[in-house]
This record gives C-alpha cells, structure tokens and sequence, in this order.
C-alpha cells in the first residue's frame, strides 16, 4: 500500500470507503468533512492506495496541543493486511514531526473490533468523556 495525500479525485472513493466501513452518519456530510479537512493541514488526509484504489483513509490533525485521528478507515474485503497499522504509524510519525505530545481518536461505545485493533497498537482509555455541540448543521 502507498500512503499518500488525498487528491479530489479521491472523493466518490474515500466517502464509498466510508459507508463501507460503517463510519458516516446522517447528521455529518461526508462530502462537507471532506471540504473542510481541505481547508485545515490537507496535506495530513492521507489515502492508503493500492493498485490505483483507493483502499484505506484518515483524516489528521494537530490542534498545537494535541493530534487527533479522524475517518481511519480500510476497505473490508482488504482489513488484515495491515492498512491499518501502515496508516496509524504514518499518522503517528507525522504529529511528531510537528511536535505534538499525544494523540487521541473516538471509537463509538461497542464497536469492540476497533477498541481491540487501538489497543494492539498500543491506545488506552481516557479517563475522559467526548462533549461535542453541533455549530454548524450539515443539513
């Protein structure tokens, strides 16, 4: 797999990634994340690219205080190849990089695959809780 940036003409593969793996949502415009992502470090939506296809996603960011890991996604019928774990380092060597202490990423309550796959790299629980409030709607 070749990790690269995002290119435009990513964007009908990387949200058919998404919807794929289970990650996009009605009340988030995949399409508008994507706009956004490109206004803010585009250089760290990085596409995991195999054969020509677009076969694995995430988002990066660094805030100044700390990275963040959004829309990390890789292609069910390629899970197990280690995509994933290619990704998550290439991120991981990016926020260094730049600087950043420590890097956090949500997992939604029971998706237990992914909290085990996070764990085999080495990511813990927070002894936090996620607040968000939608300022801008997407619909």
């Amino acid at each position: 797999m070749q990790i690269r940036p995002y290119n435009p003409t990513d964007e009908a593969d990387v949200i058919a990634l998404w919807k794929a793996c289970g990650l996009t949502r009605p009340w988030n415009d995949p399409h508008r994340d994507i706009a956004r992502k490109m206004t803010e470090q585009p250089e760290m939506f990085l596409i995991g690219d195999v054969d020509g296809h677009v076969r694995a996603s995430a988002m990066v960011g660094f805030d100044g205080h700390r990275g963040w890991v959004y829309y990390l996604a890789v292609d069910p019928a390629h899970q197990g190849h280690g995509y994933g774990r290619m990704l998550m380092a290439h991120a991981e060597a990016l926020l260094v990089e730049r600087g950043c202490p420590k890097i956090n990423l949500l997992v939604r309550e029971g998706n237990d695959a992914v909290l085990a796959f996070y764990n085999e790299l080495g990511y813990t629980r927070d002894a936090a809780v996620s607040l968000g409030k939608r300022l801008i709607p997407d619909q």
